[in-house]
């Protein structure tokens, strides 16, 4: 409790191809640092450039430095030439890790068609046409692994999240459906769903001390989920040793149930 968690080591994620969005800050970049210390080549994708350029470079001795691409994923020509630029230039996408979003709050009666609209293609769209991108290659390839990224918001149906809770509902469907259409092609899909994690955006927006503290009451495990817990999940998903997980959701959670 309250140690430096310790990745365990997957041979077979060395010098595998990664491609991770959202992975400058948060959930993402935790995720981008574990994928790389286990000598995989990781690509990500986001919009905040000065904390992508510095996590970049903080890992720039690594056996395969990262490489940061800006775009903005609802952009989505803009997304598919990314995309296809990254496979051109390297390989196809081995693992794709649909990690970006938005958990902006907001009330049902100020929500109009237009922030509708871009909800959901900050929260959901874009987790769909990446993996529809990515999919061709890991065929080729003989399969690969897409990790669809939750929420444990709406499993607790929170305040002032109906959009966010839409799209992170709807990410679980999506990976069934997906885990059923590229089954038959070697491709294993999961969806990862984190509970309450201190990143310094929920710390700075969300995380009062006595909110925090009624969070930690409310979880089975009294201790703070931290961006390490979701990557080591994510590393174990995307290994062999997981080869026979697919079309699930796995909980990182600390066993929060609500209040």
């Amino acid at each position: 409790m309250g140690q430096t968690l310790v990745y365990a080591t997957y041979p077979d994620l060395a010098g595998k191809r990664v491609l991770i969005t959202g992975g400058g800050t948060g959930i993402g970049a935790g995720i981008v640092d574990a994928f790389v210390k286990q000598g995989a080549q990781v690509f990500f994708i986001d919009i905040v450039v000065d904390a992508s350029k510095a996590l970049a470079d903080s890992l720039k001795d690594a056996k395969f430095a990262p490489q940061f691409i800006h775009c903005d994923l609802t952009d989505l020509g803009a997304l598919s030439n990314v995309i296809a630029q990254v496979e051109k230039d390297h390989g196809a996408i081995e693992i794709l890790i649909n990690n970006a979003a938005n958990d902006n709050r907001h009330k049902v009666q100020d929500v109009t068609p237009k922030y509708w609209d871009d909800s959901l293609a900050v929260n959901l769209r874009h987790q769909f046409f990446c993996a529809q991108a990515v999919a061709p290659g890991m065929k080729a390839a003989g399969g690969g692994v897409i990790l669809n990224f939750g929420s444990i918001s709406w499993h607790l149906a929170l305040s002032d999240l109906t959009l966010y809770m839409t799209a992170k509902a709807a990410i679980e469907g999506l990976t069934r459906g997906l885990a059923r259409d590229l089954g038959k092609d070697g491709i294993r899909v999961n969806t990862i769903i984190p509970g309450s994690v201190l990143t310094e955006r929920q710390k700075a927006l969300w995380h009062s001390p006595e909110a925090g503290q009624a969070i930690l009451d409310a979880q089975v495990l009294p201790q703070s989920v931290e961006p390490e817990d979701i990557a080591a999940m994510a590393l174990f998903l995307s290994s062999n040793n997981a080869r026979r997980c697919s079309g699930r959701d796995y909980f990182v959670d600390a066993g929060w149930y609500g209040a």
